[in-house]
């Protein structure tokens, strides 16, 4: 499947597709929801994800009204553990090699603005990105495609000449309704067929993501 128009811009997700912090991210759930039972499986918790822990909370709980508590447990937890998040392998050579091609390079995340910040600067990856829509942002969130809107606004790109990578279903989504073409990384896990086909390519892998994108800018 190939694209039209030329790759202008190209907006990426961050958790799941440029840093691995999913096994930090289940952890952390995983204990903030242990003194509320009951614990729940792994992929449903990860069905669940996107948008900001006060959305996806209340669901894995057996009282609503313990999802305070619970986002305590889950921000301490996470806030002790960052070191456990890295990028995934490749991602500097990818972003440098976008870059020198002459491609603008964004992140519509749903993490919150501060933990956003404190990875790309940790990671040395700020300096690739000219602008940056976090969870905490805007007054919407994925799937709703606001933050995408703004970004290529910002941008001043078209929809057409813009591509958006994710690894979940609000990332299809949002891109979807933004009329983005939305590449998205499954990992190991099963798509529904509503976001397939809604999707504009599906890969298993971000370093497989990776060569896809390289493929639709092109140059050496």
């Amino acid at each position: 499947m190939s694209r039209t128009s030329p790759t202008d811009a190209v907006v990426f997700d961050l958790d799941g597709t440029l840093v691995d912090s999913l096994p930090l991210v289940l952890q952390a759930i995983t204990h903030a929801i242990e003194p509320f039972g009951p614990l729940r499986p792994t992929m449903e918790i990860f069905a669940r994800l996107g948008g900001p822990p006060e959305r996806f909370m209340p669901g894995l709980l057996n009282d609503p009204r313990d999802t305070p508590a619970a986002l305590a447990r889950m921000e301490r937890f996470h806030r002790e553990n960052h070191h456990m998040i890295l990028p995934f392998a490749g991602v500097n050579v990818v972003l440098e090699k976008l870059r020198n091609r002459g491609v603008s390079l964004a992140i519509w995340t749903g993490r919150d603005r501060a933990t956003t910040d404190w990875l790309l600067e940790h990671h040395g990856l700020t300096r690739y990105f000219e602008t940056v829509v976090c969870g905490d942002d805007l007054p919407t969130h994925k799937p709703d495609p606001q933050g995408l809107r703004e970004i290529l606004r910002r941008l001043d790109v078209q929809v057409q000449n813009a591509l958006f990578v994710g690894d979940a279903d609000v990332d299809v989504l949002g891109g979807f309704a933004c009329e983005v073409d939305t590449l998205l990384i499954r990992h190991s896990r099963d798509i529904e067929a509503e976001i397939l086909a809604k999707s504009w390519r599906l890969v298993t892998t971000p370093v497989e993501s990776y060569q896809v994108v390289l493929g639709c800018v092109g140059g050496e």
